[in-house]
């Protein structure tokens, strides 16, 4: 891993990015951590040619962006329009926007992502998927992950694997990244630890919760060897929930990276 792939998702700032001012002032802050490219999600309502100059005016660039499930699925030349703007040619499907319960319903959803994605192909573009934890449960015998992934061309759908959710799920990370050899450009890094979880009742207030990256029991060295070798192109840290700031979590990543896994 090289210092300048890793990057930080918008989205854990989601709260901090609600108008152009506060963007601007985020990004600012973004890049002072040390980042030099961000994942486009969860920003506030901004003129894309404005967010690309931003961008370019602090040094950032934007290496992908996650878009709606269902503008993926239904409307997908309006996501390859998009990322032409952003100058970007990584986007993921950020959650399922129908229901995957059944065999049915996961080959459906397959068939989707695979048009999508051949609509993204043709445009130079590359369709990835993020896998929360609902995606390890099986059906017909296999985890609707694994379906997935076997009923579309990987030229059509590549992986966006969450190391937090997949093993939350019950997935083993490194064998996720093994799993996708030529299928991975795009990692999410949050760690996995237990600790104290607000929304738990107080009876039982250990959870599990995401932790900065080095804070929780994640083999991170392992995880990101086993990327690197599955032609992992952007190591990007994401946390949805943080304990304060989210800008001190996205620091505590950043530095923790730079000194145990930058090589």
């Amino acid at each position: 891993m090289k210092l300048n792939q890793v990057a930080a998702q918008l989205y854990t700032l989601r709260d901090h990015l609600k108008t152009a001012p506060d963007i601007v002032s985020g990004l600012k802050k973004v890049r002072a951590i040390g980042y030099t490219a961000v994942q486009i999600s969860g920003v506030g309502p901004i003129a894309d040619d404005e967010l690309v100059r931003i961008c370019r005016g602090e040094g950032l660039t934007i290496c992908a962006t996650h878009e709606p499930g269902k503008t993926i699925c239904e409307e997908p030349q309006q996501v390859v329009d998009h990322l032409a703007r952003l100058g970007c040619i990584y986007t993921a499907y950020p959650y399922p926007h129908v229901p995957i319960e059944t065999i049915a319903q996961v080959e459906a959803l397959a068939k989707q992502l695979d048009h999508a994605g051949e609509v993204l192909r043709k445009a130079g573009q590359v369709l990835t998927y993020h896998n929360h934890a609902l995606e390890f449960r099986k059906v017909a015998g296999r985890t609707v992950l694994d379906w997935l992934y076997d009923l579309t061309a990987p030229a059509n759908l590549q992986g966006e694997p969450d190391t937090y959710w997949v093993q939350t799920g019950g997935g083993d990370p490194v064998w996720w990244c093994q799993r996708l050899s030529g299928r991975l450009p795009l990692l999410h890094m949050k760690d996995y630890a237990f600790g104290i979880d607000p929304k738990a009742p107080q009876d039982k207030p250990r959870a599990a919760i995401m932790a900065e990256v080095g804070t929780g029991c994640l083999d991170w060295k392992r995880i990101c060897a086993a990327a690197a070798a599955s032609g992992c192109q952007w190591y990007i840290v994401e946390q949805d929930v943080c304990p304060g700031d989210p800008f001190d979590s996205l620091k505590i990543s950043f530095e923790w990276i730079r000194a145990n896994l930058v090589g």
